[in-house]
C-alpha cells in the first residue's frame, strides 16, 4: 500500500462497502496503531484482577504491553511495559505483586507507579548512578510512559494516551446503559461484578476487526452457530441455547461507533426466563436476583439483553455467559483474543461455578460457539489476501436506508434485527481516526 494514501477512503458508506486491504494490508495495519490505539479509549481488565495494594496484572494497548499496576496507596497506573533505557520488558508475567518491576537488561528499577526516582522506602533507581553517569542522569524524567487517561468504571479499567480524548462518559455516550447491564450486580445495584475463572487468552489467524465486528450486531451469521443451538449447550436447557431470549434489535450510536443488539429501554416489568433450568439452585438465586431488580428499578427505563461493542475492540455479552471479550492486534492477520467471565462478586460459590463452566463450555479456543467463529474469521482473513480477491470489497449494505431514531436513547438508532448498520457506524469511525480527526466526535442527533 502506497505512503500517504487516502486510509479512510478504504470505506464508503454510500456504497455500504469496505476495502478488504483494511483487514489485510501491513500499511494500514501499521497506521491503526497510531491513528487508533494510541488515541482511542482501551479496554485494560477488572479491578477485581488487583485487589490489594502492589497487585498488578499486564494488559495491552495495541500491539503494546502494559502493565496495570495499583501502588501502595491503592491508586491504578498503566504503565508501559518497556524500559526508558534500552526497551526491554520490566515485567513478564501475566500477574503477581510487586513493589519495584526491575529490568533483567541493565537493572534499571521502576516503582509500581512508574517512577525511577524519588519514592520513599522503595529500592528504585539506576546501578552505578554516581559512577556510571557521575549523578547527572535526571532519573525524574525517565520513568516509565504512563497513560495520562485513566478511567475506572464500575470495575472495570480503561485508559487512553491521547490527552485530548473526551472524558470517559462522554465516549461511551448512552453506551454506557448497555454496559451497565453487564456490569452491575444482577439486582440492579450498581457495579458489584467480579472476575472468575482468569483470563482466557488465544490467538486466531484473522485480522481484529472480525471479532468486535461479530459482536456488534450480526445476527446474519447465527447460520453459524445452528449446530450449537440444536445442541443446547446453554443451562437453560429447552429448545437449544437461544430458545429463551426475546427477539433483539440493532441499536448503533452514529459517530462514536458502538453498537449491540438489544432491547430498547423499558419500564415494564420483564419476566424472568429461567435462564439457569438446568441449575435448579442457581435458578433460583437468578430468579431471585431478577425480582429485586425489578423491584430496585420499578418506573426507572431499564435495559437488558446486550450483546455489543464498545469501539474499537471491546465487547461484552450482558446475559450468559456474562463476558468481556477484547480483540487485541498482532499484525494484520493475527489477533490474540481475551476473554473474561463475570459474576457478581455477592454470589454463592454454585453460582460462581455454573458461571465458569458455561464459559468454557461456550467460549475461548474450547468453546462451541468460538469455534465457529475463529473458523469464519481465519477463513474470511486468508481468502481476502490474493490478488483477485483485493479487487472486491466487502459488502455492508444490509439494511441501508432503514436506520431511525432509537427511543429512549441519545443519539441512538435501531434498524431491526438483521441489518450490517452498526457494521457501517463502526466502519465509519475506524475512518474517523483513520483521517486523523476522531475529535472532537461527530454525533449526530437521533432525529438526523
Amino acid at each position: 500500500m502506497a505512503e500517504g494514501m487516502d486510509f479512510a477512503g478504504l470505506v464508503d458508506l454510500g456504497a455500504g462497502t469496505v476495502e478488504r486491504a483494511a483487514f489485510t494490508d501491513p500499511a494500514i495495519f501499521a497506521a491503526e496503531q497510531e491513528r487508533i490505539f494510541a488515541r482511542a479509549w482501551l479496554f485494560l481488565g477488572h479491578e477485581s484482577q488487583i485487589p490489594e495494594p502492589e497487585d498488578f496484572f499486564t494488559s495491552r494497548m495495541g500491539t503494546e504491553s502494559v502493565i496495570v499496576a495499583r501502588d501502595r496507596d491503592g491508586q491504578v497506573h498503566a504503565l508501559l511495559n518497556s524500559c526508558t533505557h534500552r526497551g526491554m520488558k520490566v515485567c513478564r508475567h501475566d500477574y503477581g505483586k510487586a513493589k519495584v518491576f526491575t529490568c533483567p537488561y541493565h537493572g534499571w528499577s521502576f516503582s509500581n507507579d512508574g517512577r525511577l526516582a524519588g519514592v520513599p522506602g522503595a529500592l528504585v533507581g539506576v546501578p552505578h548512578f554516581d559512577k556510571a553517569y557521575r549523578a547527572e542522569l535526571r532519573r525524574e524524567d525517565w520513568g516509565l510512559s504512563r497513560a495520562p487517561r485513566l478511567a475506572l468504571y464500575k470495575g472495570t479499567i480503561w485508559a487512553s494516551w491521547d490527552q485530548r480524548a473526551p472524558d470517559f462518559l462522554d465516549y461511551l455516550g448512552d453506551m454506557h446503559r448497555y454496559l451497565d447491564y453487564a456490569l452491575d450486580a444482577r439486582d440492579g445495584s450498581p457495579g458489584g461484578s467480579r472476575t472468575v475463572a482468569g483470563v482466557q487468552k488465544w490467538r486466531v489467524n484473522c485480522n481484529w476487526k472480525f471479532a468486535p465486528e461479530n459482536f456488534i450486531g450480526d445476527m446474519y451469521h447465527d447460520i453459524s452457530h445452528r449446530s450449537v443451538d440444536m445442541v443446547g449447550i446453554g443451562p437453560a436447557g429447552g429448545r437449544g441455547r437461544r430458545a429463551a431470549f426475546r427477539p433483539r434489535l440493532a441499536i448503533g450510536f452514529p459517530g462514536r461507533g458502538h453498537g449491540l443488539l438489544g432491547e430498547l429501554p423499558t419500564t415494564e416489568t420483564e419476566p424472568y426466563n429461567d435462564a439457569w433450568a438446568l441449575y435448579p439452585e442457581v435458578n433460583d438465586w437468578h430468579r431471585a436476583a431478577h425480582e429485586a431488580r425489578m423491584a430496585r428499578l420499578a418506573g426507572q427505563p431499564r435495559v437488558a439483553m446486550s450483546v455489543g461493542t464498545i469501539f474499537p475492540n471491546m465487547s461484552f455479552h450482558g446475559r450468559q455467559p456474562r463476558t468481556i471479550a477484547v480483540a487485541h492486534p498482532v499484525s494484520p492477520t493475527v489477533t490474540e483474543i481475551w476473554r473474561w467471565c463475570l459474576e457478581d462478586a455477592a454470589a454463592p460459590e454454585a453460582v460462581n461455578e455454573a458461571a465458569r463452566s458455561y464459559f468454557l463450555r461456550y467460549s475461548g479456543p474450547g468453546g462451541m460457539t468460538e469455534s465457529d467463529d475463529m473458523e469464519n474469521w481465519s477463513y474470511a482473513t486468508t481468502a481476502s489476501q490474493g490478488p483477485i480477491a483485493r479487487r472486491r470489497p466487502y459488502n455492508y449494505q444490509m439494511g441501508m436506508g432503514h436506520a431511525r431514531p432509537a427511543p429512549g436513547l441519545r443519539e441512538a438508532v435501531e434498524c431491526g434485527e438483521l441489518t450490517e448498520e452498526n457494521a457501517r457506524i463502526f466502519h465509519g469511525r475506524w475512518a474517523d481516526f483513520m483521517r486523523g480527526t476522531p475529535w472532537p466526535m461527530q454525533v449526530p442527533h437521533a432525529a438526523e
